[in-house]
């Protein structure tokens, strides 16, 4: 029986007024869930590693894997809750999510753990977009910042828990745990939702555009895949060579079929306006920059410096406090320096603590390690909160949603972008002997800085008067 013929109000009823708090927070426990998976993850790569006998640097095929999913079915997102009804939408992305999780947890082998990955990205690639959807569409509009206080609650409280509650599950427990945690978490999440989360109407958005769908996954998987095995003797230079070639005619493809539709799937006649095409291109930067942060810095605590899990886990929650502490800065921030001023600096000051942990050693204190990604968490949060916004300064409202979604996919390219570079400027460190050792990781993290320098560029080109509209700067 479906749904519907539960809810006496019928499927377009309106929402009740006011929603209780526990429905935003029911759907942020999919941002929840993400947040913890992906931090715990990379806390335990070098287990990872051992326990399939496989190259540490070709485990970012873990990370890589699940960014890549995300951007790739991002885009039907939107589509699908218009068509499907959201909550019933997101419901379903949760149990394709909790089934990934399973199967990481019941890998046998590297390649099994990058299958079960892709599965539980398709699940979260729509269950972010599609519940910030179900808090906007049921919130009151003068509820609204409340509504979305809540939401977001839960991700600010992933990263903080996650690197810690890795580390403790595996001072006590096997690896495959860090995956089955997932599940009492999503089932009661789901549960949530179904009592308190109300319907919202469906409607009719029109035929999806699987064509530039096609053409357009095409093009992304065929960037990653090339950045994954470059340089690493993974495949062969003739299929990395045919790769990119593909990889570029269906960009091209893409970017001729857009032309011609109504509603592309992304639409990128929207790189227009400055302020979107600055945050776009800067902000990819600064991710393929700090994206490697997740990858290298396991390795380095744990294998280089001879960490435990647990206490790689505890060190690394001080980037997060960062992280969470950059919150209530960013608008004052805007407001005294505006845009381009503040995105400046923070690209300057990211870039010199991206580089950093490439010179830690066995002799650095832990109270430095920690203040120095603390600092760096501050910093790299309040830049991207700050890029961010100036990406809708001068979009019209009616534009937002397909700027939104061209942004989340180009962000997640970034990512995986970035730990495909990290994994390949630590292959070139390690040389022929491969020993991890400390003095190894400084090419990488040097890298890694001047990758996110680069995004300067693109900022300095930004008007004095970029963003002012929203940040109140004069």
């Amino acid at each position: 029986m479906s749904d519907i013929a539960h809810d006496p109000a019928g499927p377009d009823a309106p929402p009740a007024s006011p929603v209780p708090r526990i429905a935003y927070l029911a759907v942020a426990s999919a941002l929840f869930m993400e947040f913890i998976d992906s931090t715990a993850l990379s806390t335990a790569l070098p287990t990872l590693a051992r326990a399939f006998n496989a190259d540490p640097v070709h485990l970012k095929l873990a990370l890589t894997s699940y960014i890549l999913a995300l951007a790739v079915f991002v885009p039907i997102s939107g589509w699908a809750a218009e068509r499907f009804q959201p909550r019933r939408v997101f419901l379903a992305a949760m149990a394709v999510f909790l089934i990934g999780s399973a199967l990481c947890g019941l890998s046998g082998s590297l390649g099994e753990l990058v299958a079960a990955r892709i599965i539980q990205g398709a699940g979260g690639a729509m269950m972010t977009p599609v519940a910030r959807l179900i808090v906007v569409g049921s919130a009151p509009r003068a509820d609204l910042i409340r509504a979305m206080g809540w939401f977001t609650m839960p991700a600010l409280l992933g990263p903080l828990i996650g690197p810690p509650l890795a580390g403790f599950v595996l001072s006590v427990a096997d690896w495959p745990w860090i995956f089955f945690i997932n599940l009492p978490i999503g089932l009661l999440g789901m549960a949530a939702v179904l009592r308190f989360v109300p319907r919202l109407p469906s409607s009719n958005p029109g035929r999806f555009d699987w064509s530039g769908f096609g053409l357009a996954a095409a093009a992304i998987v065929g960037i990653v895949l090339v950045a994954e095995t470059g340089g690493l003797d993974l495949v062969p230079w003739p299929v990395q060579v045919a790769l990119a070639v593909g990889a570029g005619l269906c960009g091209w493809g893409y970017v001729r079929l857009s032309r011609r539709k109504t509603r592309p799937i992304l639409q990128l006649d929207l790189l227009r306006y400055p302020t979107y095409r600055a945050s776009l291109i800067g902000g990819s930067l600064m991710r393929m920059g700090v994206g490697a942060g997740p990858f290298l810095m396991p390795l380095l605590l744990q294998m280089a410096l001879g960490w435990t899990p647990l206490q790689a886990g505890s060190v690394t929650l001080a980037g997060g406090l960062g992280v969470f502490m950059a919150r209530p800065f960013a608008a004052p921030m805007l407001k005294r320096w505006g845009f381009r001023t503040t995105l400046l600096a923070l690209v300057g000051v990211t870039a010199v603590l991206a580089s950093a942990p490439g010179f830690f050693t066995s002799a650095t204190p832990v109270w430095m390690i920690m203040t120095l990604l603390g600092v760096a968490g501050f910093a790299r949060s309040s830049q991207f909160i700050a890029n961010n916004t100036i990406a809708y300064a001068d979009v019209p409202q009616s534009a937002i949603a397909a700027a939104s979604t061209l942004a989340v996919v180009t962000q997640q390219v970034g990512l995986a972008l970035g730990v495909s570079f990290g994994g390949l400027m630590l292959h070139l460190a390690l040389g022929e002997d491969g020993a991890l050792t400390p003095d190894r990781f400084t090419l990488p993290y040097l890298a890694v800085g001047a990758t996110t320098l680069l995004a300067g560029l693109v900022y300095w080109r930004l008007d004095r008067s970029a963003g002012a509209s929203i940040s109140g700067a004069r």
